[in-house]
C-alpha cells in the first residue's frame, strides 16, 4: 500500500462508490469529514466509481462521481464502503482493479462493513487484523484464513489499515480518524453538530447489553425481557418479574436458565451493568451511571466494574474518554454476573 503514494497538501478523502453501494456506508463517514471543515478546512472529499459514471446506491438513488478511480491519486485516506448485495456480486475484478490502484497512492487504507472483502482480495489484510459487518464475519473468516477477523469490535486499526462495522459504524470509525488528524476536540465538535454521540471506541461491542446474549424464545419472556430492559433502574426482584408474568417464580426461573442460561437476577445485573457501561462511554459521571442504571450508589458501581473487568469505572471511563480502541476486555454475556437482590 501507497507505494506511489506523495502527501497531499490537503487531506483528499477518496471514497469508491459502485452500483449496489450501501448509501449509509459512505455518506455517513463522508459528512463526517466534511462537517470537520466547519472547525478544520481540511479535508476534500472524492466519490469515485470505476469507470468515472455515476453509480445506483442501495436506496436506487444515482450518485454523480467526481471522476474515474484508477485515473486519481494524491489521497490520505481511502474508503471503500459495502453493500447489502454478496461479496460475489460487487466485489468484481473492475472493483477490485480500482480498490488496488487505489491503495497505491493513499497514506491509510479503511473498509466499511462488506467493504472488508474487497480489501481482503488485495490481499493487505493479511495476518492483519480486521472487523466487518457482524452478519458477514464468519464468512470472511472462512474464505480469508490469514486474516485475524474480530467479529464484534465496532472499527479495528492496525498499522495504516482501518475496518469497520457496517452503517453507523462507519461513523464511529471516520470519527477516529478525524481525532487522528485533529484531536478529540475536534472529533467531538463534529459528533456534536452531528448529533451522533462520540462514545463508542474501536473496541465496543457491536451489540448492546440487550442484543448481546440468548433471545428469549417464548413471548411470555420476552415480555419479562422488554420489562427489565425498558426500565433497568426499578428495583426489579424475582417475585415481581413472576408477578408481572403471572406465573410461578419457579416457573419464570426455570424459563430463565431455559432460554437465556441465566437466572433472573444474573440477566438484570447484565442489563444493569450494560446500561452503567453506556453511560460511561456517553460521557455521564460514575453516581449519573450507577443511578441511571439501577445500582443505587458509586460504590455498588464501582464494585460491579472490578468484578467483572478488574478496574473502577471512572478508570475505565478515562480508557474510552476518546474514539481510539483499548485494551479492555468486557465479558461477554456467558459470563458470571454479579447478582441482584
Amino acid at each position: 500500500m501507497a507505494s506511489h503514494f506523495t502527501a497531499p497538501h490537503r487531506r483528499r478523502v477518496g471514497i469508491l462508490v459502485f452500483d449496489g453501494v450501501k448509501m449509509l456506508d459512505f455518506a455517513g463517514p463522508a459528512e463526517v469529514f466534511v462537517e470537520a471543515n466547519q472547525t478544520v478546512p481540511d479535508y476534500e472529499v472524492v466519490l469515485l466509481s470505476v469507470d468515472g459514471r455515476s453509480v445506483q446506491t442501495s436506496i436506487g438513488a444515482r450518485i454523480e462521481v467526481g471522476g474515474k478511480a484508477t485515473e486519481a491519486e494524491g489521497f490520505d485516506t481511502v474508503v471503500i464502503p459495502g453493500s447489502e448485495l454478496p461479496p460475489s456480486s460487487f466485489v468484481t475484478p473492475e472493483v477490485i482493479a480500482a480498490a488496488r490502484h487505489l491503495s497505491w497512492h493513499t497514506r491509510r487504507l479503511a473498509s466499511i462493513c462488506s467493504g472488508a472483502f474487497v480489501l481482503a482480495e488485495l490481499g493487505v489484510f493479511d495476518g492483519r487484523r480486521a472487523t466487518t459487518h457482524w452478519k458477514f464475519a464468519a464468512d470472511l473468516a472462512r474464505r480469508y484464513p490469514a486474516i485475524a477477523v474480530d467479529p464484534d469490535a465496532i472499527f479495528v486499526r492496525d498499522g495504516n489499515l482501518y475496518s469497520s462495522a457496517g452503517v453507523a459504524a462507519g461513523v464511529d470509525l471516520a470519527l477516529a480518524l478525524v481525532e487522528e488528524d485533529h484531536g478529540a476536540d475536534v472529533a467531538r465538535r463534529v459528533a456534536q453538530a452531528l448529533v451522533v454521540y462520540m462514545q463508542r471506541a474501536g473496541g465496543q461491542s457491536q451489540f448492546s447489553a440487550s442484543l448481546s446474549g440468548p433471545a428469549p424464545r417464548s413471548p411470555l419472556l420476552r415480555s419479562v425481557v422488554d420489562l427489565i430492559c425498558a426500565d433497568p433502574a426499578y428495583p426489579h426482584t424475582v417475585q415481581t418479574l413472576a408477578t408481572h408474568a403471572r406465573v410461578s417464580v419457579r416457573h419464570l426461573t426455570r424459563l430463565f436458565r431455559a432460554e437465556l442460561e441465566h437466572s433472573p437476577a444474573e440477566y438484570v445485573a447484565f442489563i444493569r451493568f450494560g446500561v452503567a457501561r453506556d453511560m460511561l462511554h456517553a460521557g455521564h459521571n460514575v453516581t449519573e451511571a450507577a443511578m441511571a442504571a439501577g445500582y443505587g450508589s458509586s460504590e455498588a458501581l464501582r464494585r460491579a466494574f472490578v468484578a467483572r473487568l478488574g478496574i473502577s469505572p471512572r478508570k475505565y471511563q478515562q480508557r474510552f474518554r476518546s474514539t481510539r480502541s483499548t485494551a479492555v476486555s468486557e465479558p461477554a454475556f456467558a459470563q458470571p454476573m454479579t447478582a441482584v437482590s
